[in-house]
């Protein structure tokens, strides 16, 4: 029977799937239908993934998941047959995807499923969201170079295999994992592959020790590159969006064209302008870098390029400015905007001239500087305004770039989070276990909008907070947070089954009413009550608070006694 799946049909119920699992604590077992499962880290894979690639390389590794992923699909598929005997055969085949998420693997989304068993037609296109081996890349592996969900891949092979009867391959055609937007897979019977037999060697285990020491010189090498090349990079990040603002700018670094750096504040401007000079042939020469909202605007021109001698009260001596410091390689002026009038027309000479003059001094002095200037603010609304000179913003605005905000890039978090960590684990003499799942999610779900510098602020609260060997819990970064679904999903009851988090709190406070005696009438009067201070005695807010309407909740206000307040 062919069958074919439409964007508007759902996942039919889970429930004769989540039914399976079984928690016998006291065997120490945890039961998928007849399968044995395994509760671990994610972080303890992902250490696992990131050695076995370390040892035995990308392609040995990725043949190893693959074929890891393969054997579990082959005992779900035979889980779907027996729990679904008599449904449709779309309902059979999404108890796949179905069992991915119950596992916590990912959360997939069909496109388009176009299946008919009897006549070996099969095609298959998917979405994998939120998929657990692009967070292992994200914290361990950094941005490959080819797709990285592995043992997804050998997973959906294996079962759409045992579903049809004949060879399914599938291809990840994109995949966040080495920096696409999303992660997309497709497929097809073997025979429609070009390449099927170089896919299949994957799944054939091979000898490896003859090519071990190999292996271990090409990592040794491509370490070295790696530390060769510390300190000239656009600071930590594979996100798209990053990735993007990076190549950009990496058109402008060897030149000497003035780049102007946009964004929120703390999304990281200064370590972009330190990675443009340090591409660029000025990298063996002075980076000054300003901020020049920090410095008091009398004496701004004297700090930027410099001061003779008894120019005004307290210039005992004369000194050079940032600028002539700077000769020869790159100044970065950070919150431009802040700069007086006069410091701009000083500014826009240097730009124009390539030359200065000290405050109150008669000399001109050539100089060769390269200008990086950066700020928060759109400085063509301060030029409408008359606070930022046009001529000025024309030359700054000759290549600017508009750096991404922390919300726009959440892949970065989790590789921002381990570098704050190791900075700080330093720096304080301790070692912590890092940040725990629940911590990372909160990470993840928080805007920033203090951004890099809010996050580097937080994780040096959390190891501060944590002790050595001990994970850094939510409330260590974010005291007082309420996660979004922290009170939703299931839970282990105390009979050892999987029960909705609202039912295992709902059946706790029942069991006190229960025990303690309480009576009906008693817990209305007590709901009440509490709903009317909460209220301020209001009882249309009240009413409310308790699901009723205002009369209904008048009527148990008069007949118990009490007096309703106004609206």
């Amino acid at each position: 029977m062919a069958i074919k799946y439409k964007p508007q049909l759902q996942y039919p119920d889970i429930q004769d799937l989540s039914n399976q699992i079984r928690f016998v604590s006291q065997e120490g077992k945890i039961w998928l239908g007849e399968q044995r499962m395994l509760l671990m880290p994610l972080s303890a894979l992902a250490n696992f993934r990131r050695e076995m690639v370390d040892l035995l390389g990308v392609e040995r590794a990725k043949g190893f998941f693959l074929r890891l992923g393969y054997q579990s699909g082959l005992k779900d598929a035979e889980l779907a047959r027996k729990l679904r005997p008599g449904s449709s055969e779309l309902d059979i085949f999404l108890a796949g995807p179905q069992l991915h998420m119950l596992k916590g693997m990912l959360r997939s989304r069909p496109i388009e499923v176009d299946i008919d068993i009897e006549h070996g037609r099969f095609y298959a296109e998917m979405e994998w969201l939120d998929s657990f081996e692009v967070e292992i890349c994200q914290t361990e592996l950094g941005l490959m170079d080819q797709p990285a969900c592995w043992t997804l891949l050998g997973y959906a092979c294996s079962y759409s295999s045992a579903f049809m009867g004949r060879e399914i391959i599938y291809k990840e055609v994109s995949c966040r994992g080495r920096g696409d937007d999303k992660c997309r897979v497709i497929g097809k019977t073997a025979e429609e592959w070009d390449d099927t037999d170089q896919f299949k060697t994957y799944f054939k285990s091979d000898p490896v020790i003859e090519e071990l020491y190999e292996l271990q010189s090409q990592v040794a090498t491509l370490r070295s590159r790696l530390q060769t090349q510390d300190g000239q990079y656009y600071g930590v990040g594979q996100s798209p969006a990053y990735q993007r603002i990076c190549q950009t700018i990496d058109k402008a670094a060897h030149g000497k064209v003035s780049v102007l750096l946009l964004g929120e504040t703390g999304v990281g401007k200064e370590v972009i302008a330190r990675s443009v000079h340090l591409r660029s042939a000025r990298a063996e020469q002075p980076f000054v870098a300003v901020n020049c909202a920090a410095i008091p605007p009398d004496l701004i021109e004297a700090e930027l390029f410099g001061v003779e001698k008894g120019a005004y009260t307290g210039a005992t001596q004369s000194r050079a400015g940032r600028f002539e410091r700077a000769h020869g390689g790159t100044i970065f002026l950070d919150e431009v905007i802040e700069l007086t009038p006069r410091a701009q027309a000083t500014l826009l000479r240097v730009l124009q001239e390539g030359e200065l003059e000290r405050v109150g001094g008669d000399r001109t002095r050539k100089i060769d500087v390269r200008v990086i200037a950066a700020t928060n603010e759109d400085l063509a609304q301060a030029v409408q305004a008359g606070r930022f000179r046009a001529d000025l913003f024309y030359r700054l605005n000759v290549f600017p770039v508009q750096i991404p905000p922390l919300r726009s890039r959440q892949e970065d978090i989790p590789l921002l989070a381990e570098h704050f960590l190791k900075k700080f684990h330093a720096e304080y003499g301790k070692k912590t276990l890092g940040l725990s799942d629940r911590a990372l999610e909160a990470c993840l779900q928080y805007a920033w909008p203090g951004n890099i510098r809010e996050l580097e602020n937080v994780i040096e609260r959390g190891v501060i907070l944590a002790d050595s060997n001990e994970s850094i819990s939510v409330e260590a970064l974010f005291p007082g947070l309420m996660l979004e679904g922290q009170n939703s999903g299931v839970r282990l009851s105390s009979a050892g089954e999987l029960v909705p988090r609202q039912a295992e709190t709902a059946s706790h406070w029942l069991e006190q009413i229960l025990a303690g005696g309480i009576s009906l009438d008693e817990v209305e009067a007590t709901l009440i009550r509490e709903a009317m201070q909460r209220s301020k005695h209001n009882v249309s807010r009240a009413a409310r608070l308790l699901g009723l309407t205002r009369p209904a909740l008048a009527y148990r206000l008069k007949k118990a006694g009490g007096e309703a307040a106004g609206e």
